[in-house]
Formats: C-alpha cells, structure tokens, sequence
C-alpha cells in the first residue's frame, strides 16, 4: 500500500495551529462539563453529554480524561485559578504578616468573594452536593480541590505556633477547622449570609480560644 503524505497547507497559509485547537477544544470541554453539571446534575452528567455541549468526540474526552469526574475537577480547578488571577497578579500563598488574625481575615474574605461569585458557587454545590452521598468523589474533591488550601493555612498555624501566638499543643489541622466549617456549613445549608462582616468575626472568636493563656 502506498504512504499517503500530510496534506501540505496552501502556499501563503500557515500551518494550523494544533496546539490551539487543543486549547480551544479543553477550554469548550471545561465550560460544557461546568454547565451542564449545574444544569440536569451530577448523575446525569455525561461523557456523551459534555462531548456533544463542547462540540467536541467522545474519544477526544477520553484522551484526555478517563471519567466524568477527572473532567470536572479539572474544570473547577481552571475555575478557581481564574478567580485567583482576576483577585490579583500574584500566585495564591497564605500571607504572613506577623498578624494571624489579619492574614486569615484577609484569607477568608477572598473565600466569601468566591463563594459568592456565581460562576463558583453554582457548580461548587452541585458537586458539593453529591459529594457528600457518593463518597469516592466527596473524597476526590477533598483530595484535590480542599486539601491544598488546608495545607496553607496548616502551614500559617504552625508559624503561628513557632512566633508564640498559638499554643504549642493545639493541632493546626483542627483549628483551622473553627475557620472554614462554619462558613462552609453556613454556604451549603443557607443558614445564614455569608460576608467579609461574618468570617473576621469568626476569625475573632477562634483567635481569642487559641491564643495562648
């Protein structure tokens, strides 16, 4: 059998550009897994479905990602890196300024900027939301999406301890919590609003128990 040659582009035309293309198709893929999972539910959200949304072949999907859910976490990953570059030039880092309760404030009010921002919110719950009755992909989101911003403030806690603002025996991975549960407990259940006003005065409550005696 004869080789085929690569169709050669016209002369005058670039090349196209299989790079961008690549791009093009992951960024239509990322938007039509985030909306679709906002739209019929976690359940019912398919490779089918976000393949035929992005316009896009299943096997396209596959080469990429091996389940619905690599795909959408990988979206609310994008998701929440472009939130960080819209909040700022400067990479996402836990500050430390010496003032525990200013950089945490300072922390969490980014947080109820993102939580309040539609983009996020809706599809954080949809995926929230069955996180919590399918436990592999509670885990996932956990592992993939909670866990570095927990190291960070784990991280701030221990310097914290180091500087003598904290006491030495507290476990910076259960403070942390008297931070971010109530704000996620508040989200996810609409029990109350959600303000830069609601978490510095969390922040004020936690900081006065772990300061030390």
């Amino acid at each position: 059998m004869a080789v085929q040659k690569s169709p050669q582009p016209a002369p005058g035309k670039p090349a196209p550009d299989s790079t961008r293309r690549s791009e093009k198709s992951r960024r239509a893929i990322y938007d039509a897994a985030l909306a679709l999972v906002v739209e019929v539910g976690y359940p019912k959200t398919t490779i089918e479905g976000i393949a035929a949304r992005a316009g896009v072949g299943k096997q396209t999907i596959y080469r990429w990602w091996s389940s619905k859910a690599d795909v959408l976490m990988e979206a609310f990953l994008d998701l929440a890196e472009q939130s960080m570059e819209e909040a700022g030039p400067a990479p996402y880092t836990f500050p430390d300024t010496g003032d525990l309760a200013a950089d945490v404030k300072g922390v969490l009010r980014a947080t109820v900027d993102q939580m309040n921002d539609p983009r996020f919110d809706v599809p954080s719950r949809a995926l929230a939301a069955e996180g919590v009755v399918n436990e592999q992909l509670g885990r996932e989101l956990v592992a993939k999406l909670m866990q570095p911003s927990l190291d960070l403030y784990i991280t701030r806690l221990r310097a914290a301890q180091d500087a003598g603002q904290v006491r030495p025996e507290i476990d910076p991975r259960i403070a942390l919590e008297l931070f971010i549960s109530p704000l996620a407990q508040r989200w996810l259940q609409h029990t109350g609003p959600i303000s830069h006003a609601y978490t510095d005065t969390l922040v004020d409550y936690a900081i006065h128990g772990l300061a030390p005696r």
